[in-house]
Formats: C-alpha cells, sequence, structure tokens
C-alpha cells in the first residue's frame, strides 16, 4: 500500500522548505530544500496520483531499474516519464498531464486552470461545474461533528492493506513522514523510525 502526502506546513499561506511524504510524489521544488510554494507543489503531486490511478505505476520511475532511487529523482528532476503504449489514455487526459508535470513551478497549471479543463469537466455533474454557476453548498449546520476518535479510527483502517492488492515498484514505501534529509546519495532511501 502507498501513501501520498502532499507538502505540510503549518500556516495556509507559508512558504515550506521541507519534504514530508512519500519521494515519488515530490516536485522538483520540494528537492531543491529551497522554499517553495506548497499550493503550486501539490498541483505536482496530484498529477502523480492521477498518473498512477491510470497506469498503475509511479511516472518516474525507471520501467527499467525500478528501485534505483537516484535515476527516480533524477527523472523528477528532468521531467521525463512517459505514458507505456499499452495504457489507453484520452489525448484531453495527456494534455492535462503534460502542464501539470512542468519543471519550473511558475509556468505549472494552476488549480483554477485544472478545474476549466476539458477533462476535468467532462461528466463533471452540472452542480460541482464553477463554470455552468453551480455551486454545491453543503449545509454542516445540521451534522453532529465527528469525534476525533472516529477519524482516527478511520484513517488507521484506511492505511489497512486491502486483500490481495499491492502496488509494485520501489517506492511502494510504508512510511509516513519521509523528511528530504532522509534521502542518501547512495540511492538508499532511509527512513528514520
Amino acid at each position: 500500500m502507498f501513501y501520498p502526502h502532499f507538502v505540510q506546513s503549518s500556516l495556509l499561506d507559508s512558504h515550506p522548505k521541507s519534504a514530508v511524504g512519500t519521494p515519488p510524489y515530490f516536485a522538483p521544488e520540494v528537492l531543491s530544500r529551497n522554499e517553495y510554494d506548497g499550493k503550486i507543489a501539490d498541483v505536482w503531486s496530484c498529477g502523480v496520483t492521477l498518473y498512477v490511478m491510470l497506469v498503475g505505476a509511479y511516472p518516474f520511475e525507471d520501467p527499467e531499474d525500478p528501485r534505483n532511487f537516484r535515476k527516480t529523482i533524477q527523472r523528477i528532476l528532468s521531467v521525463q516519464y512517459s505514458i507505456p503504449g499499452f495504457v489507453r489514455v484520452s489525448e484531453e487526459c495527456n494534455h492535462l498531464l503534460s502542464p501539470i508535470f512542468v519543471a519550473n513551478p511558475e509556468k505549472r497549471i494552476t488549480i483554477p486552470e485544472i478545474k476549466r479543463h476539458p477533462w476535468f469537466l467532462k461528466n463533471l455533474p452540472v452542480e460541482f461545474n464553477e463554470e455552468e454557476g453551480g455551486s454545491l453548498q453543503i449545509d454542516d449546520s445540521k451534522e453532529e461533528s465527528q469525534r476525533i476518535e472516529e477519524i482516527l479510527a478511520m484513517i488507521q483502517e484506511a492505511r489497512k492493506p486491502a486483500e490481495g492488492h499491492k502496488m509494485g515498484g520501489s517506492m511502494d514505501l510504508h512510511d509516513t513522514d519521509a523528511d528530504i534529509d532522509d534521502i542518501e546519495t547512495s540511492g538508499d532511501f532511509v527512513c528514520a523510525l
């Protein structure tokens, strides 16, 4: 089982400098150890998630050498990926992935642009389509808030691997908080316990 972790920062609009999560989801700027915009880095991570759902593998792993972590990092930094020929992906979906996987975060597609993209809008119910005047309003006032214990129990349940399901590849990590400082240049991934 894998756990995609997106950028964590204590303040919503802060500029993080560290990386927390599963390395195959890291945007190039996250690997730079400099400040970056967490929201833009999350667009990249969402693109990795979409790719994994479509292909069943990480986009930046070398299919010939998936256990080579150093190669994966280099492929992230150089935005070297492809969709295997045996996987059928629509032209619209390919057109969405391309601007997500852009090394320069200033040139990467934004969430509002994604929400206007034809692939995103295809079969989207009208009440979710902001362009069509839809605005789904949820009235939480009548809903009883979930207790912390319930939420934590659901998280624990979600972390349990499903019977017979296992994603392949070397980045099938079970860690929940990997730090960029844990990446060694030897090509091995080390996680503090």
